[in-house]
């Protein structure tokens, strides 16, 4: 029997490299040797995975000798500089930033919908989804495999540990300075000067209010996230003249993307046979019965694995067309839990040779 192959965790101290640590002690293990590489600050903390106390190690060429897979849990520059040396020293590297998604010779996969692509990697790297995308694909793909995707339009509320521990304490901050003060909202200006400078990674505080906006500028006034749903949809499904126009907002919520969608389809649609695609499709958990308050929400969803999906109606205007809700947990599915799946993949590729 081959032996089973050797993994590096680069990240493996910051908030998803925590959840890759408890996804390996927790899913059936296909690892032989595991290592923990992070940031300099965090080279010889200590951590639990696979039931073992691990040494974190620096992120160096020779860090990766010997390793078969590499994930990286890290900025996107970080992987763009180290994913190229981790492939020099034969590792398969399995990247979560933004740096290769969209490189033409780098599969971007969804093991739910797209495992052949693994294998497609000239680069030598697989790449792993954005976070919003991540929660609304794997419920969007078996109702087009069904119906035939023709175009979405999508509205994400996104929690703030999408921007990392700093979102996360920005929020919590926040709510300490509102607290108690239950005339707060009612005046223009009032939450702003209750709040004050300390916003965090957001424009605008987040604490009783919504914020239209995550990610970065990009031409036309759309913002990054909002035209990473779009690419990626487009690559992940292979519709790359998919029609999709979204709008990100952050919402004052710890964990649990969640994105509104409404789908148009190449042939009517039905609701049930939605429910019914969606009941029985892998990585979902359908959650749908308004009559009985139960919906998809982020305060259910996270810490589980599955994309939540409900509140499904066919359009009143559009016989071809659905609306939806989907929520999912952007730290597991939506990052560590993905690439987590990729690396099986490629163990299993690996110990078939």
């Amino acid at each position: 029997m081959p032996a089973r192959p050797t993994l590096a965790v680069v990240g493996a101290t910051g908030a998803v490299g925590t959840v890759m640590c408890e996804l390996l002690s927790s899913r059936r293990d296909v690892w032989g040797e595991i290592r923990l590489i992070a940031s300099e600050r965090s080279v010889g903390r200590r951590v639990r995975c696979r039931g073992e106390e691990l040494t974190v190690g620096a992120l160096t060429p020779e860090a990766f000798d010997g390793v078969d897979v590499a994930m990286f849990d890290v900025p996107d520059d970080v992987s763009a500089e180290w994913a190229p040396v981790a492939v020099s020293r034969g590792a398969v590297a399995v990247d979560n930033s933004g740096a290769f998604r969209m490189d033409r010779d780098v599969p971007l996969v969804v093991p739910e919908i797209n495992p052949e692509q693994v294998r497609n990697r000239p680069r030598g790297i697989v790449a792993n989804a954005n976070c919003t995308t991540l929660a609304m694909i794997v419920a969007i793909a078996p109702l087009h495999r069904e119906y035939g995707l023709r175009e979405l339009v999508l509205a994400s509320y996104q929690a703030v540990s999408g921007a990392g521990q700093a979102g996360v304490d920005a929020l919590h901050l926040q709510l300490g300075k509102i607290a108690g003060d239950r005339v707060l909202g009612s005046r223009p200006g009032d939450v702003r000067q209750a709040v004050g400078d300390e916003l965090g990674p957001f424009p605008a505080p987040l604490a009783l209010n919504v914020v239209p906006w995550a990610g970065s500028l990009a031409d036309g006034g759309w913002s990054s996230e909002e035209l990473k749903m779009r690419n990626e949809s487009r690559k992940i499904l292979g519709l790359p003249d998919l029609k999709v126009s979204a709008t990100c907002v952050r919402v004052p919520v710890v964990t649990g993307h969640s994105v509104a969608v409404h789908a148009v389809f190449a042939t009517e649609v039905d609701a049930e046979g939605a429910r019914e695609a969606l009941r029985n499709a892998p990585g979902v958990i359908l959650v749908d019965d308004p009559a009985a308050g139960e919906f998809p929400m982020p305060i259910d969803a996270v810490g589980t694995d599955p994309s939540w999906v409900g509140r499904i109606r066919r359009a009143v205007d559009d016989p071809r067309a659905l609306d939806l809700f989907v929520t999912g947990d952007n730290l597991r599915k939506g990052a560590a839990l993905n690439t987590a799946q990729i690396g099986e993949l490629l163990a299993k590729e690996l110990t078939a040779r």
